[in-house]
């Protein structure tokens, strides 16, 4: 299945959102990552002018966002959930890390839709709903400063969803626009670039021919140690010819 189909059935379920902000930064953060499949049990406001602020473009999510009255309605149709969880529970699915288990989350998007499940913003998940789940992933924040907003840790699940579909190579924006570059030069351009150097450092006083020590073969290792571009080679030599023009020297090849 192609990424984007994999993608398309990741469910972000938020239980009992209480700050309709926050519903809108989700929002943004599935949109950024290429999810779109919102599902929100009992918001405590929703529709909301401020969610669609937050949400910066991924107005279109909020509008097609579910509203369920409890997690087990969210979660009807679909095949497998994760639950973010802060803390191992007495009972419930054992904790994971991210990565693998977000591996787990696409391996059974195979098969059908798949859920990430939120908890609300100051309590988190119950007991009772993260039995929902089959199971459970926390994120590794510093022990010292551990708080994570809503948006946040939707943004970074879904990145790790995203990571995951593209087999860590997904696209990225702009491409398809034209490269900021130009073909490699070809070895005599660049040999027509030492000459040409060298003529004008002659030319200059800067370079004696008839002791010249060791810094042509320095000029050599330090453009060696980039592949020149034909754009390159063009420009650097036009800086040259002009340097010849002013000191009433013709450029020479």
């Amino acid at each position: 299945m192609n990424p984007e189909s994999l993608l398309s059935r990741i469910r972000v379920v938020l239980c009992r959102p209480s700050h309709p902000g926050n519903i809108g930064a989700v929002a943004r953060a599935m949109k950024t990552m290429g999810l779109s499949s919102l599902y929100l049990v009992q918001p405590k406001q929703f529709p909301d002018p401020e969610a669609d602020t937050r949400a910066t473009g991924a107005v279109d999510l909020l509008e097609k966002a579910k509203i369920t009255a409890s997690l087990a309605e969210a979660l009807a149709g679909s095949v497998f959930a994760v639950a973010l969880s802060a803390r191992q529970r007495d009972l419930g699915p054992a904790i994971g890390q991210p990565r693998e288990t977000v591996a787990r989350l696409l391996a059974e998007a195979e098969h059908g839709d798949v859920a990430l499940v939120f908890g609300n913003e100051t309590v988190g998940l119950s007991n009772e709903e993260i039995l929902h789940c089959q199971a459970a992933v926390t994120i590794p924040t510093n022990p010292d400063f551990s708080s994570l907003n809503l948006g946040s840790a939707v943004q970074v699940l879904c990145y790790e969803c995203r990571m995951a579909a593209f087999s860590e190579r997904p696209p990225v924006a702009g491409q398809g626009v034209t490269p900021f570059v130009s073909p490699t030069a070809s070895l005599d351009e660049v040999e027509g670039l030492f000459g040409h150097l060298e003529s004008v450092m002659t030319d200059t006083g800067f370079f004696n021919p008839a002791q010249p020590g060791r810094l042509m073969p320095k000029l050599r290792r330090m453009f060696g140690r980039v592949r020149l571009e034909k754009d390159e080679i063009n420009i650097l030599r036009g800086i040259l010819a002009s340097t010849q023009v002013k000191t009433g020297h013709g450029r020479k090849d």
